[in-house]
């Protein structure tokens, strides 16, 4: 793929960290009405706050990680670089990966079982919605080098 001409990015039509809102809320929603505690340990619920704070911390991080090499990190914008280093060398979506801790975090510190699951269809739809459309992207548009990054790196963790 030429560069230049690269306008469209991996054509993501919805931003994933809406999704992951989009079905915690969904489980506040349904806790409201059902509500299915997890546990009612104190420190579980720091944990949960815990996770939260750490996963703002590390997309902060990441988006440094876009800015240094000037790439976009919406995935609906053109990629100019692929980024395997950092959080990248272990994970080809620590984004995404990073997101699923605020489900979760979110579920323990509110002791809901329901915001805790929401974690489950977010991951699956962000990967049928944004990786599958990414991994096909950056494959037609970096060709061996992100054959090689994908052979050595999973795709979660």
């Amino acid at each position: 793929m030429d560069n230049n001409n690269d306008k469209s990015g991996a054509a993501v039509k919805f931003p994933p960290p809406l999704i992951f809102l989009l079905f915690m809320l969904l489980g506040a929603g349904i806790h409201h009405y059902w509500p299915v505690t997890i546990t009612d340990i104190t420190w579980l619920k720091y944990l949960g706050l815990t996770l939260v704070l750490a996963g703002v911390i590390v997309v902060l991080h990441i988006s440094r990680s876009f800015k240094r090499v000037e790439t976009n990190i919406e995935p609906w914008k053109p990629t100019s670089a692929i980024i395997s280093s950092g959080y990248f060398a272990y994970s080809r979506n620590p984004i995404y990966t990073t997101f699923c801790l605020a489900p979760i975090g979110f579920g323990l510190f509110l002791n809901s079982f329901w915001i805790l699951l929401s974690v489950v269809p977010s991951a699956c739809l962000v990967y049928q919605l944004a990786i599958k459309k990414e991994e096909a992207y950056l494959e037609h548009k970096f060709g061996d080098e992100y054959l090689a990054y994908k052979n050595k790196v999973r795709r979660w963790l």
